[in-house]
């Protein structure tokens, strides 16, 4: 095996020095919230343990994922701080819950019911947090009497700890939105109804990143820290208001494989979309949709080659696509598909936007095929390649 553990000309960096001065950033924002760093997905794409213990190290005090397993995963790799699964895991699942010391998250009363069944004979609670749903319209408990039934549910059953309580904005990434405002009075009035009622969790949160960046008010402890973590605002709206920089963690990476030169009417890739007016010189990169790197990225986006943007031609193929040249160069020329070189950047916004999505999606898109390599104290410090297993 060689220094780079990994065999192909593509792969991705993560640098986790940012992801380090992002939390900080957070935490100096935030100085009175305590920070639950979300992994789930892989983290966005960025590796979930690697990110996960980035974040602990740099103030954060919990960690979120979406689904059990991701929590579990993360248990085997020796993370250690309280973890919470925020999607429903099957009631007959909770004993690995509570013998993993791993948070569930609670949005119906008959899961309670079911669930409880499997929990006498465990020595440890179960730690519940429970969704309150404000106008997302997604998971959640509606209304005061089905949050009446919960907590009166949740008091009787035993072995359950409601360690907290949240609600998830739906608009919070707009500076203008009614909507914000009025989940966040509705959640501030369920929380009353639950203290009324006997219910007092250590845990209240409502804060993703967007909310977290606004400093929304209540009476909040927690913030879950998505997007921004990794060094992406939450929206292009709030990207021109930030109250500190974020740094883009994930740059993309590849090599030419191949240099040709095309005579006036010759054509590149399925379809033949492009002919070559003129003699050129074009080069293959081995990155394609199969990576992530989707088909209608092209035409439109560029790839970056000695500090220069240079358009992919062409259209991308599963594991491959064709970048025009403006002279010969040598295989293993290198070139950023996202990320800096020189004076030239290409962020992920502007990928997500070629692609008409979010750039959420552009990382968490970025297929397990393509290799991670992460930095950390401005050296690598790791590489990952899921497809040899280490």
């Amino acid at each position: 095996m060689d220094k780079h553990q990994f065999y192909r000309d593509t792969w991705a960096e993560i640098n986790l020095d940012n992801i380090s001065k992002n939390v900080k950033s957070f935490k100096a924002h935030l100085p009175d919230q305590k920070i639950m760093a979300v992994v789930k997905a892989n983290g966005y794409g960025h590796g979930a343990y690697q990110t996960a213990v980035t974040a602990i190290e740099s103030g954060a005090e919990y960690l979120a994922v979406a689904m059990l397993d991701e929590a579990l995963a993360l248990r085997k790799q020796g993370v250690s701080e309280p973890i919470l699964v925020m999607n429903r895991i099957r009631p007959e699942y909770v004993s690995l819950a509570v013998q993993n010391e791993v948070s569930v998250t609670v949005f119906q009363k008959e899961w309670l019911i079911e669930a409880s069944a499997y929990m006498e004979k465990e020595e440890k609670p179960l730690n519940i947090h429970l969704k309150l749903d404000t106008g997302m319209g997604r998971v959640g408990i509606i209304g005061e009497e089905e949050l009446h039934e919960a907590a009166l549910l949740i008091r009787k059953t035993p072995y359950v700890v409601l360690e907290g309580v949240f609600t998830h904005f739906a608009t919070a990434d707009e500076w203008d939105s009614k909507l914000f405002e009025e989940q966040r009075k509705r959640f501030i009035n369920q929380l009353g109804i639950l203290h009324t009622l006997g219910c007092k969790p250590k845990l209240i949160h409502s804060a993703n990143s967007a909310a977290a960046l606004r400093k929304v008010e209540g009476p909040f402890n927690l913030v879950r820290l998505g997007i921004s973590m990794y060094g992406l605002s939450p929206s292009m709206e709030m990207k021109k208001k930030l109250p500190f920089p974020l740094e883009e963690a994930f740059s993309l990476h590849s090599q030419l494989i191949h240099v040709k030169k095309l005579a006036a009417g010759d054509t590149v890739s399925y379809g033949a979309t492009y002919i070559a007016k003129e003699d050129e010189w074009v080069g293959t990169l081995p990155i394609g949709y199969a990576d992530g790197w989707q088909r209608r990225l092209s035409p439109g986006a560029h790839v970056l080659m000695k500090g220069e943007r240079l358009p992919i031609i062409g259209r991308i193929c599963m594991d491959q696509c064709m970048v025009r040249l403006p002279f010969k160069m040598d295989v293993g020329e290198k070139a950023t598909l996202i990320g800096v070189q020189q004076d030239e950047r290409i962020e992920m916004d502007e990928i997500a936007s070629l692609a008409k999505t979010i750039n959420y999606e552009i990382p968490c898109l970025i297929s397990a095929r393509v290799p991670r390599v992460f930095v950390k104290n401005g050296r690598i410090s790791e590489n990952m390649n899921v497809i040899l297993n280490f």
